[in-house]
């Protein structure tokens, strides 16, 4: 039986749009150092670093693993890069929960971050593509999901400006108890939202994501070991990845099929079939306003098209909705592209040991991270419990919600 892992320790450095304090190494070593101290443990505890970053344009040096090993206390034990993209912070943690659940390693560090401050980040998303294969959407990500994003409002045309406008103003307010967002806006409305300069149309300007110096770290145990750690931990009870094609004859980008697989496999595996009643809160890697709604459906929160009128219009996914969507303000409030997958399982964790401050969801014990990159073809899933049976937390946030 492989072991269960749980998440023991969590560090998020400081997010700005330049962080000039710090080079990469040294910003992957202070997430490193937090998540370390958080789980009351020293660099000598580590039996493995994972350490993930986007495509290595964002930092202008090949192979910046080798550039951050010291930092990150890779030193004289194995090391491993994971590059997926979007989704490098959740591919990361993955690879660290296979690790540790495979009995080969106890106590894991994984880390991931960009310095997005020091490159031009949308030339680095057009030239990472294939210059035939993906010659299609080698527009920056803007145009990219633009174009998804038309296509999923020809679908469905009951898809509005209005939905994005009020996706960007909820998670820019989530964003204001968040400690570690980039991007406070006390005074967005929906109005202003909807009155601002194009982007790439039907994006406005606050409709897209920042750009952010960021990096996170976490520590991962096994069973035996995370049964002695007393404080709050979250137990990963299932993850999966699952890529879509780069490009092929009539692949419809307005249907996250990779998503959808994703999304089984890890609701197969703990027993969700109704999963906007079975979780308590979720963080959705949401670069773009609109991804909101393509992601809902993906996960199997609504049924196709109907996001935006069952969800947002309902305020189903605010703080006080039936089911909280990125507490944290989401990557539309900070996005350092590599670790911002894997800050989405770090917010769920935190749910799920109660230590969110002021963005804490009551009472939470299951919750999804999902992280999202490619040529809008990485997908993946995590789902979190509070609990290591996870049959329980069920039967808890059942409970509380049959109270309300």
């Amino acid at each position: 039986m492989p072991s269960k892992v749980a998440i023991t320790g969590i560090g998020q450095t400081r997010t700005r749009l330049k962080r000039k304090d710090v080079n990469f190494p040294e910003m992957m070593g202070e997430a490193a150092q937090l998540a370390l101290a958080d789980a009351e443990l020293t660099p000598d505890d580590v039996d493995l670093v994972l350490f993930g970053s986007g495509p290595e344009m964002f930092e202008g040096v090949g192979e910046p693993d080798l550039w951050g090993a010291d930092n990150t206390f890779g030193v004289y034990k194995p090391h491993y890069r994971i590059q997926t993209g979007g989704t490098v912070g959740a591919s990361t943690t993955i690879a660290g929960w296979y690790m540790a659940a495979s009995g080969l390693f106890d106590t894991i560090l994984v880390v991931a971050g960009n310095k997005l401050g020091e490159s031009s980040v949308q030339k680095g998303l057009s030239l990472v593509y294939s210059p035939t294969m993906g010659r299609d959407f080698a527009a920056g990500a803007p145009s990219a999901v633009a174009n998804q994003t038309r296509i999923y409002m020809n679908k469905y045309p009951v898809a509005k400006e209005e939905h994005f406008a009020r996706i960007g103003t909820m998670m820019r307010k989530n964003a204001l108890n968040n400690p570690n967002a980039q991007l406070k806006l006390p005074q967005i409305t929906e109005e202003l939202m909807l009155n601002m300069s194009w982007l790439s149309t039907p994006f406005r300007l606050l409709d897209s994501c920042p750009t952010s110096d960021a990096a996170c770290a976490m520590v991962l145990q096994s069973e035996k070991l995370a049964d002695k750690v007393e404080r709050p931990k979250a137990w990963i009870q299932a993850c999966s990845a699952v890529s879509d094609g780069v490009n092929y004859l009539n692949r419809d980008w307005s249907e996250p099929v990779a998503l959808k697989k994703a999304a089984a496999n890890c609701y197969d595996a703990v027993g969700i079939t109704k999963p906007i009643d079975q979780l308590d809160v979720a963080e959705i890697y949401d670069a773009f306003t609109s991804q909101h709604l393509i992601w809902y459906e993906g996960l199997g929160f609504c049924e196709p098209g109907r996001a935006g009128p069952d969800l947002i219009e309902t305020r189903a996914t605010s703080m006080t909705g039936k089911l909280p969507v990125n507490p944290s303000g989401g990557v539309l409030s900070n996005n350092g592209i590599g670790a911002s997958a894997m800050i989405r399982q770090a917010e769920v964790a935190l749910q799920l040991m109660g230590r969110a401050g002021d963005r804490q969801v009551p009472g939470v014990e299951v919750g999804l991270a999902q992280g999202w990159g490619g040529a809008i073809q990485f997908h993946t899933v995590m789902i979190l419990s509070k609990e290591k049976d996870i049959q329980e937390s069920f039967k808890k946030s059942a409970a509380r919600k049959a109270q309300r």
